[in-house]
């Protein structure tokens, strides 16, 4: 009977200890989006890789749509450390968030030999005011892809240069009756049309400020959403464009249903892909092209992982975030986002069978424009949608709809 008790007692004790062991586990809560960069399978793959390294730290994944991923970041504020810990941010986030505290500031963490490591573009996407709130990670922006065997049959032996060389090359490839609608785009009232107007506005010299107030009639700007609504008009453009997201530009392209298509670094390797794409092995990528031959468009699409202000395991965010962000890491997964770290790019095992996107990345990441960037952003993304798609769509002009965005926009904080 003693020994049994014995037994028991000891049993108990295992168990307890064993329960113990369990509930002392550091538990993160990571918010990250479900679409372009890194994929879901990636990220699931990386955080099992840095929990057998850490076995007393349990990280929670949650994954949602990228058009809803900062208003669950806003809405997890109320909820204090039982929100997020890690969440992933758009570069034009961390004017708002700093704002209302809603991110650590990581500054002491960012030495000037990191900062000298990293691309000054990657680094943009966490600043606000000379701080950091965290480490960049995307480093993206968008790049022109292009179907080499249409351009072929076409008898078109170079890829455009220039917009109005898109446009060309576009218009001879529909009336050869190669495809019906050359170009794709994601036009959808989503912040995919803010981007793509961006590299627009990039293209055609255009900017977002006049003397420190914001505007959207600058020259280059309305040049920018001008030739949009062209390429609608002369029936170039898939219509379908104003309803699209990147996945449905992604589908439409690799599917061989254009020419041409703007698109993030994610595409490359997918749209390369035999099981993926019907058009693998035909896939052409350059950065997107300016106003004039030669000339380079680009606006930064980056994207940046931040510790939560009410984070109760602010250490163990930060000591994941910066697993996800080292170079080894960011190396292995290359092939759906670049690195943010400059010695990446002669690297043979990130070069490797994707030489093609490197050297357009190597031109487009030193001169990304930035979106219009003020604390109430997401209010101003909004209202710059509308007036694009109502621009798109013929309700307004060019004109009438950017003046009276800056008008509205001027009543913004």
């Amino acid at each position: 009977m003693k020994r049994r008790v014995t037994l028991q007692l000891s049993s108990c004790l295992v168990t307890l200890l064993i329960s113990g062991y369990a509930s002392a586990k550091t538990e993160l809560s990571a918010l990250f989006m479900s679409q372009s960069a890194y994929s879901e399978s990636d990220i699931r793959a990386m955080t099992t890789d840095y929990e057998r390294a850490h076995p007393d730290v349990q990280i929670n994944l949650e994954f949602v749509p990228y058009e809803a991923l900062h208003d669950k970041i806003v809405a997890a504020r109320g909820a204090g450390s039982n929100g997020y810990d890690v969440v992933l941010f758009d570069d034009m986030w961390p004017a708002e968030f700093s704002k209302f505290n809603m991110l650590k500031d990581v500054s002491s963490h960012f030495t000037p030999e990191l900062k000298n490591k990293i691309f000054a573009g990657a680094l943009n996407t966490v600043t606000w005011k000379d701080k950091q709130y965290g480490m960049p990670w995307i480093l993206d922006t968008k790049y022109l892809y292009y179907n080499k065997a249409m351009l072929e049959k076409a008898g078109i032996s170079t890829p455009p240069q220039s917009w109005k060389q898109v446009m060309e090359q576009s218009q001879i490839i529909k009336q050869k009756g190669i495809v019906k609608y050359p170009l794709v785009w994601s036009w959808s009232q989503a912040e995919a049309l803010v981007c793509d107007y961006t590299t627009m506005v990039s293209a055609f010299k255009g900017g977002f400020n006049d003397n420190g107030r914001l505007t959207f009639t600058d020259p280059g700007a309305l040049k920018a959403i001008t030739f949009m609504k062209a390429s609608l008009d002369k029936g170039v453009t898939n219509p379908n464009s104003n309803e699209y997201l990147e996945e449905d530009v992604r589908k439409v392209f690799s599917n061989g249903d254009a020419a041409f298509a703007l698109n993030w670094t994610y595409m490359y390797n997918l749209a390369n892909d035999p099981k993926k794409s019907k058009v693998a092995g035909e896939i052409g990528i350059m950065p997107a092209p300016g106003d004039t031959p030669g000339e380079v468009a680009s606006m930064n699409g980056s994207m940046g992982l931040g510790v939560s202000q009410t984070s109760s395991h602010p250490d163990q965010a930060w000591d994941y975030i910066t697993y996800l962000t080292s170079q080894p890491v960011q190396n292995k997964y290359a092939r759906l986002s670049l690195p943010i770290w400059k010695s990446s790019y002669q690297d043979p095992a990130v070069r490797n069978g994707q030489e093609a996107l490197i050297d357009a990345a190597d031109k487009a990441l030193g001169v990304m424009l930035m979106r219009p960037i003020i604390p109430d952003y997401s209010r101003l993304s909004n209202m710059l949608q509308q007036h694009l798609q109502q621009i798109l769509q013929g309700q307004e002009t060019p004109e009438a709809g950017m003046q009276a965005l800056t008008k509205s926009a001027a009543r913004l904080r």
